[in-house]
């Protein structure tokens, strides 16, 4: 799968932020397709000592969220720890995995913020406009914006508002369970953000396609997955 480099990433913490107040104008926040046959889900997990980051990625096809394909990648992580500007950290890593990606998605769930940023320039926009893909961010915690408790049923939720804009929906994925951030990344709208999140819903509070990035980073970390992790991972497609 290819991406755009669109700018370096040896960069200052100043010159982050400017990377990102720039690409901010590249955000489409509409939805920009027909039908979604498959959906990819993707984190990182660090190793502080070993200054490096893990990343992978699964794709399954939609709705039944059938497993398809997965791809996982290392790297160094020399950028600093600052809030605001994770994705100069994880996201190198993660385009590495995706550089392995033979399935295109048709949308990809990052386990992080969207629009719910300070410049509205979360890991799942930043990635989105370098992958040229629709991208939702589901976060498990706030990082900025002011809401209200939705109701306590599965698919209740409340506005993410940040200085007098909706900048996300806080959404509960299961009965009276604590919610989960959604943020539209780039090139979808809200409204199917939330759509596609309890769509990949399985019986858990995490949406399966993060939930299960999550768990596949962690093996990579552990170097407790057979075979070579990098580029030779599982792929269920026959």
């Amino acid at each position: 799968m290819r991406y755009k480099n669109l700018h370096p990433w040896d960069v200052t913490p100043k010159e982050a932020i400017k990377i990102q107040t720039d690409l901010r104008k590249r955000i489409v926040r509409r939805d920009t397709f027909d039908e979604i046959r498959v959906v990819a889900g993707a984190d990182v997990s660090f190793d502080k000592n070993k200054k490096e980051g893990y990343g992978g990625v699964i794709t399954y096809s939609f709705p039944d969220l059938k497993e398809i394909e997965r791809r996982g990648a290392r790297a160094k992580v020399n950028f600093p720890y600052v809030p605001g500007l994770l994705t100069f950290r994880e996201a190198p890593v993660l385009l590495k995995a995706f550089a392995y990606l033979k399935t295109e998605p048709d949308v990809i769930i990052f386990d992080g913020q969207g629009l719910a940023h300070f410049r509205r320039m979360g890991l799942a926009t930043h990635m989105g406009i370098l992958l040229n893909k629709p991208t939702v961010g589901c976060a498990k915690s706030r990082l900025i914006g002011a809401f209200e408790d939705p109701g306590e049923d599965a698919g209740c939720y409340s506005p993410l508002v940040d200085d007098g804009e909706t900048i996300g929906a806080v959404l509960r994925t299961r009965q009276r369970v604590n919610p989960v951030f959604i943020s539209q990344g780039n090139m979808i709208s809200l409204k199917t953000c939330i759509e596609i999140a309890l769509k990949c819903v399985d019986g858990y509070r995490i949406p399966r396609p993060t939930r299960e990035a999550d768990h596949y980073v962690a093996l990579i970390k552990n170097k407790r997955i057979l075979g070579n992790w990098r580029a030779k991972t599982q792929n269920t497609r026959q």
